[in-house]
């Protein structure tokens, strides 16, 4: 296939929307110009890059009406990347080990009460507001990270899809609201800031996290990681008598 000559900007994107790459260049132009927004913005949290990228994405595809399938074929290879760059978390938190090692016990105390937390307060907002069981299995995962939160929806019987909606909704808002709530608490320990946040927010967190100190990004990764596998376990163990106890079935 050839370029049209014509330069009508329609036939043009007819020929890129073919191209596995268009997704890939789509998301890091998007979230290249995200991340100059939010430095203009002198990192503001309201100009929070993962939220300016998902709007421009989301603006392009519906003008252009390019299919999320088309344009996942190559924003697939970053979202393959996600599992390598989890991984690497694991450096920064290394150098925290002294800190870790003092924080044991109450972190553990704050993982199982926050995921727990996390988990049984979204269920019964939408159980509150009349959502179905399928919505309710779709919310309780929503604070682990997209990966875990839309298997677990998967076999509790929830959502996919708008599982992994909701985390995203979740990691920006957590990313947007956290700084402001942790100083109105008058809580200043980084650490502590870093797992509340990725307990409660997971990737889009950490990696706001990341963007207020090295320490705070590295005890996020932990919390991200630790609520991925406390979910995984806890939910399967507690939705069913919980949905139960409301009358949901």
């Amino acid at each position: 296939m050839t370029i049209p000559a014509s330069g009508n900007l329609g036939e043009i994107w007819v020929y890129l929307s073919t191209s596995p790459l268009l997704g890939l260049t789509m998301t890091l132009l998007a979230y290249q110009g995200a991340v100059f927004v939010n430095q203009r913005c002198k990192a503001h949290p309201l100009a929070n890059p993962v939220l300016i990228a998902v709007i421009a994405l989301v603006g392009v595809l519906s003008v252009t009406g390019t299919a999320y399938v088309v344009y996942f074929e190559g924003a697939q290879f970053v979202h393959f990347l996600l599992g390598p760059a989890t991984v690497a978390l694991a450096i920064p938190l290394y150098a925290q080990l002294e800190r870790l090692k003092q924080l044991l016990g109450p972190l553990l105390l704050a993982l199982v009460g926050g995921s727990l937390v996390a988990a049984i307060s979204a269920v019964l907002v939408g159980w509150a507001l009349g959502g179905s069981d399928a919505t309710l299995l779709s919310l309780a995962p929503k604070s682990a990270t997209t990966p875990i939160a839309m298997g677990i929806a998967e076999r509790l019987g929830g959502l996919p899809s708008l599982t992994a909606v909701l985390v995203i909704l979740t990691g920006i808002l957590g990313a947007v609201g956290a700084g402001g709530l942790f100083t109105l608490m008058k809580i200043d320990d980084p650490a502590v800031r870093g797992f509340a946040i990725g307990l409660a927010s997971h990737g889009i967190g950490t990696a706001r996290a990341f963007q207020v100190s090295e320490q705070a990004g590295a005890f996020a990764a932990l919390a991200m990681g630790l609520n991925g596998l406390a979910t995984a376990l806890l939910l399967p163990l507690i939705l069913p008598p919980l949905l139960r106890f409301l009358g949901s079935h």
